[in-house]
């Protein structure tokens, strides 16, 4: 893959999330890894007017921004710290998505997990969508984006690729950056889904019905979609 295709790639999926809905204005970013780099939305650029050639390349270990083979006039998204915290942490990681997509923000605004209620829920999350602990003071003044990412690596499980920031709003992941992207509006769904259903001993999924629902999909012996 050459700098130009990320760069188009990574544009679309970023100008995904607002043709969505599930950010606003300039909030959110999408990256996407490649080897040992990552490639990330520009700060505070409006998605009617992002470019491919305003896509930054970061270099994952040092942190530094590599050049993309256009000038480098842009700075990475704020969020940056914590994508690169992330791919540190999980190498089968290869896309993020961070929105501030309503319903899955009020779950993070409330600090609740998103429970597993049905099968749409079961279809993409092997349970629980969990929720980070807070931010002590100290963690805060040494990084708050840096010390985000190692709270959503202390909760994230590979078989539910989402994780909610406490008082923040949805990180979602897949293997690109456009698998990111889809599993942020699935979250937006199973959240509206579990708010306006409820949540009893009633209500929630069955455990073994939940897993049969995901490993049907997701397991070595899916049988879903084309073999």
């Amino acid at each position: 893959m050459e700098f130009t295709d990320l760069s188009h790639t990574v544009c679309t999926q970023n100008k995904r999330l607002a043709e969505l809905e599930l950010v606003i204005l300039t909030e959110g970013n999408v990256s996407e890894r490649y080897g040992d780099m990552m490639a990330i939305k520009p700060s505070g650029v409006s998605y009617d007017h992002m470019m491919p050639h305003q896509m930054v390349y970061v270099d994952i270990e040092s942190g530094e921004i590599i050049s993309n083979g256009w000038r480098v006039d842009f700075i990475p998204s704020v969020d940056t710290p914590t994508h690169l915290e992330i791919y540190r942490r999980f190498p089968s990681i290869g896309g993020i998505a961070h929105t501030h997509s309503p319903y899955a923000t009020v779950f993070a605004q409330n600090c609740r997990v998103i429970p597993s209620v049905g099968t749409t829920h079961a279809d993409a999350f092997n349970g629980s969508v969990p929720v980070t602990r807070s931010l002590t003071e100290k963690e805060i003044a040494e990084g708050l984006e840096r010390w985000t990412g190692i709270v959503i690596a202390e909760c994230f499980q590979s078989d539910i690729p989402a994780v909610l920031v406490r008082h923040h709003g949805p990180f979602t992941f897949g293997r690109n950056a456009r698998e990111a992207v889809d599993t942020a509006l699935i979250l937006e769904k199973v959240a509206f889904l579990a708010l306006y259903t409820g949540t009893t001993l009633d209500t929630l999924m069955p455990r073994p019905l939940a897993t049969a629902h995901y490993q049907r999909k997701h397991g070595s012996g899916a049988s879903y979609g084309q073999q």
